[in-house]
C-alpha cells in the first residue's frame, strides 16, 4: 500500500490508509471497538483514538502523579507532524 506523501494533512487520507499507517507505527486496533487502537513501547504506552473530528491519544500512567496525560490532535496535521508529536511519547 502507497501512502499518499507525509506532508500531506490526515484528512486527505482515506481510513484504510490512516489504519495501515498506525498499523506500520506497531498499533494494533481493537476488535470490539474498531476506532481505537493500542501501542505499546518500552518507556511508554497509549490508547488512540480515530474521533470524528480528531485523533485523541491518551497516554497510560504518564503524568508525574501517575495519571494517564491526553492529547487532542486535528486531522488538519500531516501525517509527519501526527507521526512526530504522537509517537515520541508523552
Amino acid at each position: 500500500m502507497v501512502l499518499p506523501a507525509a506532508t500531506t494533512p490526515l484528512y486527505n487520507h482515506p481510513l484504510p490508509d490512516i489504519e495501515a499507517w498506525l498499523g506500520l507505527q506497531g498499533c494494533t486496533q481493537s476488535s470490539d471497538e474498531m476506532e481505537c487502537w493500542r501501542i505499546v513501547q518500552p518507556r511508554w504506552e497509549a490508547e488512540i483514538v480515530l474521533e470524528t473530528d480528531c485523533i485523541v491519544v491518551r497516554y497510560i500512567n504518564a503524568g508525574a502523579d501517575g495519571k494517564d496525560v491526553q492529547r487532542v490532535f486535528k486531522y488538519s496535521l500531516s501525517r509527519q507532524d501526527l507521526e512526530e508529536a504522537i509517537f515520541s511519547g508523552p
